[in-house]
């Protein structure tokens, strides 16, 4: 560790260490990426990539995040956008879920399809997506559907869950899973110009309030649509919601609402 340790220190530039020289030194002592990344930010230093998040994530902190496993529901218009974000953020062990492949009606808003990928199940593509941006990052996808009956399973070890997924029936039984689990959810969801945000801690019924007056069929986003622009907003910022649950840092949306209407660019705080 010694010799790996002074090496690091060797290759840093301004305690920043290039991709080029992480990849060496995996090489050179045998480690994956992953573990390499583990080590440099263990000994104070920084993944060259990260170094814009410096002025807001410490080391030690973007240690903390590297060291976290958050599970995301959902792999389409806003799974695509937190599965990427979380990625680039630098969280180190990420669980794709989604039982889908692309479908040419993606293709208008979801991150990951492209004409190429049309048929490919979603969960390859967030495997294949992620490891070009970063490598040290962890993946592990799950083709299958959330359901009461593999949601624990699904969901071993995580620290924290994103919900993404399209429907209600399966977003309650994801927050009910999650509450036995003792996992805190940061749940979104979207409709033509409008979204929605809200993050649940465990033994907090907050979306048992939020739907309450849900009678079945289809959600609302059936008849607004889905644009390109409203995922990429809503995923952005249940993924600074997970940065803040991860470090435990800032005010979460606890037992309130972000609501946001891009139409009237109109964000209102609604308390649950």
């Amino acid at each position: 560790m010694f010799l790996l340790q002074a090496f690091l220190k060797e290759k840093a530039v301004d305690g920043l260490i290039p991709w080029q020289q992480q990849q060496a030194a995996a090489e050179k002592f045998q480690l994956t990426v992953s573990e390499m990344e583990t080590v440099i930010l263990q000994a104070g230093l920084l993944p060259a990539r990260y170094q814009r998040n410096q002025q807001m994530i410490s080391t030690a902190q973007q240690l903390q995040l590297f060291q976290s496993k958050v599970a995301v529901v959902g792999c389409g218009g806003l799974g695509g956008y937190i599965l990427e974000e979380l990625a680039r953020l630098g969280v180190g062990q990420i669980v794709a879920i989604d039982p889908d492949v692309f479908e040419e009606h993606n293709l208008n808003r979801q991150l990951l399809s492209t004409i190429k990928l049309l048929g490919t199940a979603k969960t390859d593509a967030a495997v294949q997506r992620l490891a070009e941006i970063n490598p040290a990052v962890k993946v592990s996808p799950v083709k299958a559907s959330f359901g009461k009956e593999n949601g624990r399973d699904m969901l071993g070890e995580v620290d924290l869950v994103v919900d993404a997924v399209d429907n209600i029936p399966t977003r309650l039984d994801l927050v009910e899973i999650c509450r036995q689990m003792n996992i805190p959810l940061v749940h979104g969801a979207i409709a033509g110009w409008y979204g929605q945000v809200v993050t649940v801690y465990p033994g907090e019924d907050t979306l048992q309030k939020l739907y309450a007056n849900w009678s079945g069929g289809k959600g609302i986003e059936a008849k607004l649509g889905n644009p390109s622009f409203t995922p990429a907003v809503a995923a952005s910022l249940q993924v600074a919601e997970a940065c803040k649950v991860l470090l435990g840092q800032g005010q979460s949306l606890r037992k309130r609402m972000l609501s946001v209407n891009l139409l009237n660019m109109q964000f209102d705080e609604i308390p649950l």
